[in-house]
C-alpha cells in the first residue's frame, strides 16, 4: 500500500503539534502496535526530547497570547518536522522517494500551522482563557486520534485530514476581520509601551 496517506496525515497533524506526533509514532513503534513506524522516531533521546517539548506545548498552547508567540516560532519548526516525519516514514515503506515525501508532509504542516495560528489569533480577540484552553485540548485530542487511526487506516484518515484542513481554512476566512482587529492591538499594545509612543488613532501630547 502506498504510504502517501500516512505521509499526508503526518504533515497535517505536525502542522497543529509536532511534538505529539513525533511522540506518539515512536511510542506505537517501541510497543510493537505497528510496524509501520521507522527505527529513528522509536529511540529514547528522540522520545525523551518530544515528550518534554510537548509538555511545554501542551502549557504554552492553551494561555493567551502565549500561544501566538508559540506559533511564530514554530512557523519554522512545524513544516520542517513535518517534512523530515514524512521523509522517514517513506524511507520505512519505500514505496515513496524522500524528496516528494518531505514536500508533501512539510506543505501539508505548513497548511496546518497557517489555519491554526490564525484560528488562535481570532480566539485571542475574546478576553477569556477558556476557550483557548477548549480548542487547544480539541486540537491535541484530535491530532492523537488521527495518528493512531492513520497508522492502521491511512486512506480514511487522509480524508479526515483533508476535511478537517478545508474546514480550518474556511473558518479563518469567515474570522478574517478578529484576525485583522488582533493584529491592530498588538501594534497599539507595542506603540504604547515604546518611550514617548501614542497610540494609532489617538493625538500625540501637545
Amino acid at each position: 500500500m502506498s504510504v502517501l496517506p500516512l505521509v499526508f496525515t503526518s504533515g497535517w497533524a505536525s502542522g497543529i503539534n509536532a511534538y505529539a506526533v513525533v511522540l506518539l509514532l515512536g511510542v506505537m513503534g517501541r510497543t510493537g502496535a505497528t510496524d509501520h513506524v521507522p527505527v529513528s522516531l522509536q529511540r529514547t533521546d528522540v522520545l525523551v526530547v518530544a515528550g518534554l517539548l510537548f509538555l511545554c506545548e501542551a502549557v504554552a498552547d492553551k494561555i493567551p497570547y502565549v500561544d501566538t508567540v508559540w506559533d511564530v516560532v514554530h512557523t519554522v519548526v512545524r513544516p520542517v518536522a513535518g517534512g523530515v516525519v514524512a521523509a522517514l516514514l517513506a524511507g520505512h515503506a519505500g514505496s515513496l522517494s524522500h524528496l516528494a515525501a518531505g514536500a508533501i508532509g512539510g506543505s501539508a504542516a505548513l497548511a496546518a500551522h497557517l489555519v491554526k495560528a490564525g484560528t488562535r489569533m481570532a480566539v485571542n480577540t475574546s478576553p477569556e482563557p477558556v476557550s483557548n484552553i477548549v480548542l487547544s485540548t480539541a486540537e491535541d485530542l484530535t491530532v492523537a486520534a488521527l495518528v493512531v487511526f492513520a497508522l492502521f487506516h491511512p486512506l480514511a484518515a487522509a480524508l479526515v485530514a483533508a476535511l478537517l484542513l478545508a474546514a480550518g481554512a474556511t473558518t479563518v476566512v469567515l474570522l478574517f476581520s478578529r484576525v485583522r482587529r488582533f493584529l491592530r492591538r498588538r501594534r497599539e499594545r507595542r506603540a504604547a509601551r515604546r518611550p514617548g509612543g501614542t497610540v494609532p488613532g489617538t493625538p500625540a501630547a501637545g
